[in-house]
């Protein structure tokens, strides 16, 4: 076998060096990211200063302990005249939206709003392989979650939003991965990446409206393994207008899921 891949390696020595420099680029954003982390000072990500943590306690005070209430639904942070109070749940709302029409997904959890400085962070974890970032997320998603979810509401199983293989190969990882992965030993709930699979190249979703969203990503998934009768956790830095999720949540009753709930770092307010 040895001398075979070797007489292959010879016979064709370009195809073979093509494919060992595609394999560098695509992983070299995630080495860069996993160098600095080794060889840079712990500094904040916000300030900058030196810290013990990923974020320093001051800009843990400052940016971190936001206390807003959010529609359960879909997360979007609650005005007192915008809100329905659901029936049966103490403190549980819903936004003017989700009450009059549910989205397929039950229920999400958010850290905080998609805004200045905290956005920073989603970026960082995104398009710099700031992979720490991902790690910060789902410690502070899964205390969210010891907070918020009730020993009923536990989900069987953890996957991320998937990216087309393009994409991947592009980026060399997937963020939502990244908080995904230590969410799930958080949570000591499996942690699945090949549950869902991104079946189209989709074009980037903050170049379209909201129609145009849902549209590009109405049948852009497809379910890999059983879910029949399970709580599904789908996870992802950001929730924009939430098209992706939904037409993930969609994909996933269709399979069986019995639940859907959305966890994500940050969710971009409406306004």
């Amino acid at each position: 076998m040895k001398s075979q891949l070797l007489t292959a390696c010879a016979s064709r020595p370009g195809r073979y060096l093509e494919k060992a420099a595609r394999a560098w680029v695509a992983g070299a954003p995630a080495l860069a990211g996993r160098l600095a982390q080794v060889v840079l000072p712990n500094l904040c990500v916000l300030c900058g200063n030196l810290s013990q943590r990923t974020i320093c306690a001051g800009c843990d005070e400052a940016y971190w302990n936001e206390a807003r209430l959010r529609c359960v639904a879909c997360a979007l942070p609650l005005s007192s005249l915008g809100r329905r109070r659901e029936p049966k749940g103490a403190a549980c709302y819903r936004c003017s939206d989700c009450a009059s029409s549910r989205p397929p997904f039950d229920a999400t959890l958010a850290l905080a709003d998609y805004r200045a400085p905290l956005d920073s962070l989603a970026l960082g974890l995104k398009f710099r392989a700031r992979l720490a970032l991902g790690r910060e997320f789902a410690a502070r998603l899964a205390q969210l979650a010891d907070d918020r979810l009730a020993p009923g509401e536990w989900p069987d199983v953890i996957a991320p939003v998937p990216l087309a293989s393009r994409r991947l190969v592009e980026r060399g990882f997937n963020q939502a991965w990244q908080i995904a992965k230590p969410l799930g030993r958080a949570l000591r709930v499996p942690a699945d990446a090949t549950l869902v699979e991104r079946t189209a190249y989709t074009a980037p979703q903050s170049r379209l409206d909201l129609e145009a969203r849902r549209h590009n990503v109405g049948t852009a998934f497809r379910v890999e393994k059983p879910v029949r009768g399970l709580h599904v956790a789908i996870v992802d830095d950001v929730m924009t207008s939430g098209a992706t999720l939904e037409a993930l949540a969609r994909t996933l009753k269709a399979a069986g899921a019995r639940r859907v709930t959305n966890f994500v770092a940050l969710r971009t307010p409406k306004n």
